[in-house]
């Protein structure tokens, strides 16, 4: 309880109620951590990134192994090749600090245009700010997809069809997470003007590597791009692995079992899901909206097996969502699932949580993605309970 209250305290701060304070400290983080791990040299990922562009225009392999450059593989579509061109051409240096400041950048802007208090915008960046810090210093672009997801949702809630439709196809040619977009179709108010723009935007940005290579060259992209998908996925399974932290991910470890199939998972977690659907009446309710928004960021992460990490800035968004759209005096049960999952989703790897348990209980359960299983399953059933006239008291009447 006085954790609580100690809590309230700070948030109630001038300097913590101010979104230009706390955007300024995500923005310094970026270029500071791109920096330091540049120093180190701890920069595969964006060496991963810069040479899909290289490997498109000389037209080798974007999925094949090149130790010499980097270890692992790309997983990311043709097209990240033409979003990562103007970084890439330039010195390591340079392209890896611009880079995260322009992650840090789209994540702001995108949380900035939610329809919500000032006040609220910086509560959701101070909430995930250890998630950024996280995910920035591996150089993910986990920010820019988290932004894609809630501009999509943005972009249908002021009647922007062609731009939400926009940023729905940029995210699925880029890493596939962006289809996620589609659980806002029935919020539109323009169905067929939506259906037109996803059709347009999806022959836009199957062609558009093919301004960097020949059309065989891209469509045979796109082929191994789904191969090396399958195998990642299968490589995910895996009672020791990096990724898999996630709501089967748990099952798998607890039980001891790498082998049990993702498909069950994946079809109890989307019947859950579409659960709310079935409340057709509150579609216009701007508070379903949004648990709707919170619920498809969570789902996002915690049903994937590639989910690790760096990816949780895309749950913890939905978290901190969530828990701004609460109703006034906030309940102790949703402060308690917050502090929960500050605590064991977002610190436990940092040197404020005890190692042992860390080593002992956390990282070999992936207990990550617990808090937030727990989250979504109560974001659900506030969506199934939710009442008519019940809404969001926040919203501004006018974004400024």
């Amino acid at each position: 309880m006085n954790l609580i209250l100690h809590f309230k305290n700070i948030l109630q701060k001038s300097f913590f109620q101010n979104p230009k304070y706390v955007s300024a400290i995500l923005l310094l983080i970026a270029a500071f951590s791109a920096t330091k791990q540049f120093l180190i040299q701890k920069c595969n990922n964006y060496l991963i990134y810069k040479n899909v562009f290289y490997h498109t225009i000389r037209q080798t392999s974007l999925y094949a192994e090149y130790p010499n450059e980097y270890f692992d593989h790309n997983h990311y579509g043709p097209v990240f090749s033409l979003l990562i061109a103007p970084f890439a051409l330039l010195p390591n240096a340079i392209g890896m600090v611009l880079w995260s400041v322009f992650n840090a950048l789209i994540l702001i802007w995108s949380i900035r245009k939610l329809p919500v208090k000032s006040v609220n915008h910086s509560i959701i960046l101070w909430i995930i700010l250890n998630e950024f810090v996280t995910t920035t210093l591996s150089f993910q672009i986990n920010p820019i997809m988290t932004a894609i997801i809630i501009m999509s949702f943005v972009s249908i809630q002021e009647e922007k069809e062609g731009r939400a439709a926009f940023f729905i196809m940029l995210g699925t040619f880029i890493k596939l997470y962006g289809i996620v977009g589609l659980a806002f179709f029935f919020f539109s108010k323009h169905k067929l003007k939506f259906i037109m723009y996803l059709l347009i935007w999806s022959l836009v940005f199957y062609v558009l590597p093919m301004a960097l290579a020949t059309p065989e060259f891209i469509n045979n992209s796109y082929i191994e791009w789904f191969e090396r998908l399958v195998v990642k996925n299968g490589e995910n399974a895996s009672l020791d692995s990096m990724q898999d932290i996630s709501f089967m991910g748990i099952i798998r470890r607890v039980v001891g079992n790498p082998m049990l199939s993702n498909l069950p998972f994946l079809l109890f977690g989307l019947l859950v899901f579409g659960l709310p659907y079935l409340r057709i009446q509150m579609y216009k309710n701007l508070k379903f909206r949004f648990l709707l928004l919170c619920s498809v960021l969570l789902f996002t992460v915690i049903f994937s097996s590639g989910s690790e990490s760096p990816t949780y800035i895309i749950a913890f968004t939905g978290i901190a969502i969530w828990f701004v759209i609460q109703d006034k005096p906030i309940s102790k049960f949703n402060w308690f699932l917050l502090i929960f999952a500050l605590i064991v989703t977002s610190l436990s790897a940092t040197d404020l949580f005890p190692k042992i348990l860390y080593k002992s209980l956390v990282k070999p359960y992936a207990l990550k993605a617990l808090p937030c299983v727990l989250i979504w399953f109560k974001i659900i059933y506030e969506m199934v309970v939710l009442k008519k006239e019940e809404s969001i008291t926040i919203v501004e009447s006018k974004q400024k």
